[in-house]
Formats: C-alpha cells, structure tokens, sequence
C-alpha cells in the first residue's frame, strides 16, 4: 500500500511496547541456579530479582514492593551481589542493605527479605563479601550533612550486627572494591573534583587490617584506571586508559605492571554505574570483553598471551558471568535482530540457549528496521560515527520521488554510547515511516581515549556539528527529507537538541527529554557525581561564565524558530524541572509552537509503563502536527501553545 511517510499503520504499538518490554541485567550464577534483574515498566519500574531453577522454573525472589535500586551517584548500579545461597540488595525506598537466603531446591519458598541495616540518612552500592570477618565491603554515601553535598567513603557492614565503619574516606568518590583470595588484601578506586572516572581515577592497595594506610598502585588525573579484580594467585589485574585505549593489565613481580593484550580496543566502559565487569577469571586463563567500532565481541585470554575471539551472537554484550564449574557463559546482549536477552552460551561447544529476553514478541522482519553502521566527515574535517535505521514496514511503501523524514537521536552521557541491538523504540519510528540517525557523536565511548576527549571544553560545539552533517549527509545521499529533520535526546542528549536547536538552522522540529537548557543551572544544582562535570565538558565555573552563556540554548531563545515538544520528571535530581520549564515559558513568549509534557513520580529517565507510553505517542502527534501528516495511531491530543489548529 502507498501512503505518506509518517502515516504508516505499524503492528509496534506503545501499548505493545509497554506491554512486552522489560529490562534485563545482570546475570549470575550459583550452584544449579541462574540470576538476574528484572525492570518492569508495568509495575512502575521496579527492579525485581529473578532466580531460574535447575528445572527451569523461574520465581521472583524480591516480592513487592521491594524494589532493587541504589540512588548512590544518582545512577545507582551495582544494587545487589551475592555469596553462596546468600543474595543482598538495596531497597529503593529506604535506600538500605536487605539479606535474602535462597536455595537451588525447586519447591521450597524463599524466606522474606531481611533487614541489615537501618541509616536511614546512608546509601549502598557495589558490595563484597569478607568472609574472613563476616562483613559486607562496599561503597558508602553519606547524606546526613543536608547543608553540604553528601561524603562518600568505603565501608564495612557487619553481618551480625548491621552496624556501618568506614574503611578507608578522603576521596571525593569511591568505586569497585576487590579482595585477595586470602582475604589479607583490598584494593579500590577513587576520583577527586573535577575529574570524571574516564577522565582520572586512581588504584589502590591495602592490608585488610590496616586499610588508612593504602598504596597507590597507578593512576592519575590523566589515566582512568577500572575494574580491579584478583586472580587465583592473588595477582592484582585491572584496566587502564593509559596507552589512548582501557586496556587489561596486571601487576607483575618486580612490582611493575604489564598490558595483557596490547590493542585498538574497549576492554572498559564509562562508569556511570557500579557493578561493570568486562572480564573474568577461568583457571586456563581470562574470558574478557571488549568493543572495536561500535560492536562487542567476547574473547578469551590464555596464560600464555594466546586469544582467540569467542563466537557468539550478540553485536551488543552488556555484561556477563562465566560459571567454570559448567563452563558457561551468560551472557547480557543484544543484535540488530534479537532484543537484549539472557543468554547462555556453552564455552565448550558453542550451543546458545535464550534465558530470558526483554520482548518475547515474534513480529515479521519484514516491519525491523535493520541498522547500517556509517561514519562521515564532520566539523574541521574530523569523522562522527552513527547508525542509520531506514524506514521499514512490509505492509507500506511511500509515493515515488519522497523522502522520508528524519529523526536523529542521541544518546545521553554526553560519556556514553548507542549501539545496535533490535529496539522497538527505534522500530515504533521506522515502523512508521521515519528514517532515524543514532548518532554516537564525538565523545562517545568505545572509539578510544582521543575520541572521547574530542568533547572536551567543546560540549555544544563538536556534538552539536555531528548532529548537523550527520543530517545533511543523509540528506545529501537523498536518505532524509530536508524540510523534515527533527532531533530527539535525554538528558545530555536532550542539551545537545535544544543546542542544535538554538545554534543552527537545520532542524525543523526537536524532542527534548529531561535536557538541559540552562549550563549555569545545572553547573549551580545538579547532584556530586556531576557536579564538576562541566569544569571539563565547558569550562571551570564560573571563571568561564560566558562559554556557559554563550552555549547555554535558554540564552539563544531569540535565534530559535521551530516547535520543541518537552518531557520532564518532576521527581528529576539531576536535570531539575526547572530547566524545562524555564525553556517553555521562553519559547511560549516568542510565539514558537511549544508543548510540555511534566510526569509524576518520575526521576532522570521514565520508567511507569503508562509514562513511557504516553511520551512516544505525544512525540508523534507532535511531529504529525509540525509536518503535516496523520498518524494512523489514535492519540489523545496535547495542547501545542502558539500552533494554530
């Protein structure tokens, strides 16, 4: 059938969507049993713990209303961990330690969680276990001190008592502690304002018994040092930057350290959450993981210095657990044809099982939009890179000689990426007859230390040129219709919208997410992790007061002249409502079709099924009203200020 691109009647739904997608993470395994988190959209967002049974049967194991979620640095991670039939995990709600004793037996019922610490002014993540005292090590946010941004420090939970001692204070922030085999030794990480944990972090080392006094082992404000982790031999193994690339190395005997695998590649990731693990210990060698031009790819190391890459299906790999018992590997990922799923790869014969995977729904291909990797020349002549979906529907195709309009999209961060794996927020879009273009703009992880640092002092400015060759590229290979490009993003991608928006000519309609409109606002009232964040994103504030001016999209009201559609939690510490709200106001006076969308209850990013489902459906009656087509979809209207009907 023939029809207006935009108008195509899609099988993804935003009532499907809601409906069949949840979240999957972290997987584990103990015994004969399997674990992950489970994030439900239909039970507003909880993070519930899930259990497979040897017999295949599946449980939940945190009933409601437990919710599994840290607010340490905000963006939590890092919310549960586990030792032998033990599982801990923190309670959204009150923000403190709960014990949970399971078993791998397939009828008796798990017991209710328990209760392991009660301060309420303190919160948890990114737990150990110390047998050898019977404690919990873990990293420790203190929020009694209202006046003054909360201290964050390692700590020890006594597993007797619940009672919290601080280990190891001094930094601005900590992450990632790890113990000897033996128990006699710890290691961690810290970082200090201004640096980011890509920017500068710093290893350290210390007797068990004596953990004031630790040693520095590498690390620095130009080095960004993750993941330390013991072997078996109680060898000190972790990931640096320092090369242009994370790459895995381990301390050697005269004291020094030695890259394990010299390489253009990934074996790290941003740390934006607590709990990441990219590589793990087997007793021939080490199973790593690592990211080369925007696709993951799982290897294993030997002892020897010999690798070879491990065949697997995912473009996209999350995270994953290696059990060496069954010589199996779970896997979190996803590919441009499987949804993120659990997934179980036997390291022995290379077979695949489904665990569980975010959507079970089996629609045709032929309504998938299937993602081509392009990179193109940007501003002073330097390369962005990007995925483009085409518009995809079995059922449509569009009049001859038209070309689609075009949503370019952008992750948040701005320290991040975007990646492949099937979506069916994308699909909803191409479904439907949009183009899209996911920009990974410079900055972005996954393309080495130089890239990412191509961002630096020069937010606003580089992401921004991305979005806009980007486009005209697309336009130029006649992929996209000029007079229809619009630009969507969350958070930092929703700064970058509003600044492609007011700073240049060259789309006609955005969407922002929770985005900043005001630099100075958010340099003054964000939370500590990013509190500094901008020191090297734009500059030191308020030193450079006019670069935030000068990039702030609420100063350039007067030059931006297309329709802006806003979503914002008001629940949202980290991008505060304040800021959406100022930009409407602004854009309302000057006349410019305007639309504010505010949720209830919602924090940095919408996780209430009925709230995500209202949000995509808005945004498309909103490109409906701006370029002129008929969504097939039946939408409950909003009010656009300054659109006449």
């Amino acid at each position: 059938m023939q029809a207006d691109y935009g108008s195509w009647a899609s099988p993804i739904t935003s009532d499907l969507i809601v409906a069949e997608m949840i979240g999957v993470s972290g997987p584990r395994s103990e015994g004969d049993s399997l674990y992950w988190l489970e994030s439900r959209p239909q039970e507003a967002g909880r993070n519930v713990l899930v259990q497979r049974l040897r017999n295949g049967e599946t449980r939940d194991l945190t009933p409601a209303p437990f919710n599994v979620r840290t607010r340490v640095h905000e963006y939590g991670g890092g919310a549960w961990w586990m030792h032998a039939q033990y599982i801990y995990f923190v309670n959204f709600v009150d923000q403190q330690i709960y014990q949970l004793q399971t078993t791998d037996a397939d009828s008796p019922v798990t017991a209710e969680p328990q209760k392991l610490t009660n301060v309420t002014s303190l919160r948890f993540a990114n737990g150990i276990m110390d047998t050898h005292r019977q404690r919990l090590i873990c990293v420790v946010e203190d929020h009694r001190q209202e006046t003054h941004e909360p201290q964050n420090y390692l700590g020890a939970i006594d597993l007797a008592s619940g009672a919290v001692t601080a280990l190891h204070q001094g930094h601005d922030f900590y992450a990632a502690p790890a113990l000897s085999p033996d128990g006699e030794k710890l290691a961690w990480i810290t970082w200090d304002h201004p640096d980011m944990p890509w920017d500068g972090t710093q290893l350290w080392e210390a007797s068990t018994t004596e953990p004031t006094i630790p040693t520095r082992i590498t690390g620095g404000r130009d080095e960004s040092v993750q993941q330390p982790r013991y072997a078996a031999d109680g060898c000190l193994h972790f990931i640096s930057d320092r090369s242009g690339w994370w790459n895995l190395y381990r301390q050697a005997e005269d004291g020094g350290d030695e890259c394990l695998w010299a390489m253009q590649a990934e074996f790290g990731v941003p740390h934006w959450v607590f709990g990441s693990c990219t590589y793990q210990f087997q007793p021939n060698g080490i199973v790593c993981l690592y990211s080369s031009q925007g696709e993951s790819y799982l290897a294993h190391l030997n002892h020897d210095g010999k690798h070879h890459v491990i065949s697997q299906p995912c473009t996209q790999i999350n995270s994953f657990y290696i059990n060496t018992r069954t010589n199996t590997c779970l896997l979190e990922g996803a590919s441009p044809t499987q949804f993120n799923a659990i997934i179980a790869l036997d390291l022995g014969n290379g077979a695949t099982t489904i665990i569980k995977s975010s959507c079970d729904l089996m629609l045709d291909p032929g309504y998938y939009a299937v993602p081509q990797t392009i990179t193109y020349t940007t501003g002073d002549d330097d390369v962005a890179h990007g995925f483009y979906y085409p518009p995809t529907n079995k059922d449509f195709e569009a009049p001859p000689n038209s070309a689609p309009p075009l949503i370019v999209q952008l992750h948040g961060g701005p320290t991040s990426s975007t990646h492949s794996g099937l979506n069916l927020s994308k699909q909803y879009w191409t479904s439907r007859g949009f183009a899209v273009l996911d920009v990974n703009y410079r900055g972005s992880t996954g393309y080495g230390r130089a890239y990412r640092d191509k961002l630096r002092h020069q937010w606003g400015v580089a992401d921004v040129d991305d979005t806009v060759y980007g486009a005209r590229y697309l336009v130029a290979q006649q992929l996209a219709n000029p007079d229809q490009l619009a630009i969507k993003g969350g958070s930092a991608g929703g700064y970058t919208t509003l600044a492609a928006l007011a700073l240049r000519d060259t789309f006609k309609a955005g969407a922002s997410y929770y985005g900043i409109g005001d630099l100075e606002a958010l340099a003054r009232d964000t939370h500590k992790f990013e509190s500094r964040y901008l020191d090297s994103m734009i500059g030191e504030y308020p030193k450079e007061i006019a670069i935030y001016k000068a990039r702030s999209p609420i100063n350039h009201i007067d030059k931006l002249s297309c329709p802006v559609i806003f979503f914002q939690g008001l629940e949202d510490k980290v991008v505060l409502p304040n800021q959406a709200e100022a930009m409407v106001e602004a854009l309302s006076r000057k006349g410019i079709p305007v639309a504010y969308v505010p949720f209830e209850g919602e924090q940095h990013g919408f996780r209430k099924s009925e709230n995500i489902k209202r949000a995509l459906d808005l945004e498309l009656y909103f490109y409906g009203k701006v370029f002129g087509f008929i969504p097939a979809d039946a939408i409950a209207p909003i009010t656009i200020i300054n659109l006449p009907e």
